[in-house]
């Protein structure tokens, strides 16, 4: 099995639930076929260097995978018939040195993954503290300690 990186940009006008379904789709076209899929990094939406199909931005995704040579041919021919997809673009790692860079990208690719959960959960938690100590400091202003007595 060959080592693959395949980079696709999606249009920008759909909503973060269709580009979620197209990511699942193209994945589930690979597993279909049997690649192994390592590693996805959803780089979100970025400026295009030209316009493509009078689109000036575009949703990037890489899909980090292990397959045979024929899924490519299956793989792209879906990409193509995508009305979704503007680009894509498949590269295969061979050389020892392109094998080592290929894990360096799977790992940081994890490493992504695995830091925008952790992300998500910090201002939850920051929110209940201030909320918990926004009541506390109602309770003991003076004025409160003045009527009281």
């Amino acid at each position: 099995m060959n080592n693959y990186e395949t980079l696709y940009v999606l249009k920008p006008t759909l909503t973060d639930e269709e580009t979620a379904a197209n990511i699942a789709k193209i994945e589930e076209i690979l597993v279909r076929e049997g690649a192994e899929i390592l590693a996805t990094n959803k780089m979100g939406m970025r400026r295009l260097a030209y316009p493509v199909e009078k689109n000036e931005r575009g949703v990037y995704t890489i899909v980090y995978f292990k397959a045979e040579g024929t899924v490519i041919a299956e793989l792209e021919r879906n990409l193509k018939f995508n009305e979704e997809v503007i680009k894509y673009l498949t590269v295969k790692y061979t050389k020892k040195k392109e094998v080592a860079q290929f894990e360096k990208l799977i790992k940081a690719a994890s490493v992504v993954k695995e830091e925008a959960p952790k992300a998500e959960e910090a201002p939850v938690t920051t929110e209940e503290t201030v909320t918990e100590e926004a009541p506390a400091t109602t309770e003991a202003t003076p004025a409160e300690v003045k009527t009281e007595a």
